[in-house]
């Protein structure tokens, strides 16, 4: 029994790495969620384009929260390197599957997801039990 429980319960001991996991996980859903939209309403691809910002920036937030619920302190950096790090493989998956060159705009949306990192991550390191 001890061998199922040590084989199933694994922790990422990195803030980043496990909120990116996290990040991934939250977008994953929302990705599901939007396609669930597009297929049972008459919602057009183009038409959800607020939204994707919308999943990513929950997505940013909730890693951020979990890099700094996991830090023991300076949680917004670890969020703000999270939410960072989580742009920047966003924009380099566009770049490769779509084969689109990255623009100036697209690093403010990093920017912004550093941002929205940090703020999760603020909270995080102060939602952790003392």
């Amino acid at each position: 029994m001890s061998l199922i429980r040590r084989l199933f319960s694994w922790k990422i001991s990195s803030p980043v790495l496990s909120g990116l996991c996290r990040s991934f996980l939250w977008m994953l859903l929302g990705a599901f969620v939007l396609s669930l939209l597009l297929w049972g309403s008459g919602l057009q691809e183009q038409d959800l384009t607020m939204y994707t910002y919308i999943v990513h920036g929950i997505a940013a937030a909730f890693g951020g929260l979990t890099a700094g619920g996991r830090a023991s302190s300076k949680g917004w950096y670890q969020g703000a390197l999270t939410g960072a790090f989580y742009g920047l493989i966003v924009l380099l998956i566009g770049f490769l599957a779509l084969d689109s060159a990255p623009a100036g705009i697209d690093f403010l949306w990093v920017m912004a997801a550093a941002g929205i990192g940090a703020l999760g991550g603020i909270f995080g390191v102060n939602l952790q039990k003392s």
